[in-house]
């Protein structure tokens, strides 16, 4: 099944950037019988093999929602473990990463991570730096409020310095203020488990996103689920607010 997907997906027409909401872990384990942990720990390997899957494809950017500063809020036990897991996994991934020349980055407010998380984090930034293949960005207690608010605050001062005439501000200037300032806004996000929201997630950055939602829990998504993902974002037409016939002729100009 999965030679079959990928010899329809058109490897001219791939998405850039590809963002994934990686929700359905608790929901997984619980249809198990067990604990919210036992879903999270089988989502590992669902983010290796997408992962994977991206990088054998020429993804360039691959964004993962992995824990949102929300989650915080979640029972202490529970965030424990997915701190404690997030450390052993960076651990067990980093060769493998560098292996498959994959560069890692974090996207999110790093001073609210555990010291020994922050510091297990900051090393594998470092390993993987020089690598040149996939971007993995890792969305670690983020949330995209949270993101134009510490964009906004650093404005102000850089216009209270001089730096920036206020009058002059505009989208090009606030994208500078991003996390993701070097990294191309997302033209495909994928929400697995059947939510249909996108939970405070790159909202300035989905501005022009084609949106892809699927029933399959995170821990069941594999590679043939990412490849129907691509093949759906191919078969739509992407507008940017100009009409279809537009399109067309800027693509016979083109």
């Amino acid at each position: 099944m999965q030679d079959d997907l990928i010899s329809q997906i058109d490897k001219n027409r791939l998405p850039r950037h590809i963002a994934i909401i990686m929700d359905g872990n608790g929901r997984w384990a619980q249809e198990k019988g067990q604990d919210r942990l036992y879903g999270h720990f089988h989502g590992v390997e669902s983010v290796r093999n997408i992962v994977e899957g991206a990088a054998e494809l020429g993804i360039q950017y691959l964004t993962l929602y992995a824990f949102s500063t929300e989650n915080w809020d979640r029972p202490a036990a529970e965030v424990d473990g997915l701190m404690t897991l997030l450390v052993e996994t960076i651990r067990k991934e980093v060769p493998v990463l560098n292996k498959n020349n994959i560069r890692l980055h974090m996207i999110g407010d790093k001073g609210m991570l555990p010291d020994f998380a922050r510091q297990e984090m900051e090393e594998a930034l470092q390993l993987t730096a020089a690598n040149t293949g996939l971007n993995l960005v890792m969305a670690l207690s983020y949330s995209s409020r949270w993101e134009l608010v510490n964009a906004v605050k650093n404005i102000g001062l850089d216009v209270q310095a001089g730096k920036i005439d206020p009058l002059q501000i505009n989208q090009e200037i606030l994208q500078q203020y991003l996390t993701t300032s070097q990294i191309p806004d997302p033209e495909l996000m994928i929400r697995t488990s059947g939510e249909h929201r996108i939970s405070n997630f790159l909202l300035y950055q989905l501005a022009y996103s084609e949106l892809y939602f699927t029933n399959t829990r995170w821990p069941d998504f594999r590679k043939e689920n990412l490849y129907e993902a691509i093949l759906d974002f191919q078969s739509r037409e992407r507008r940017f607010g100009k009409t279809g016939k537009q399109i067309e002729e800027e693509s016979r100009m083109a």
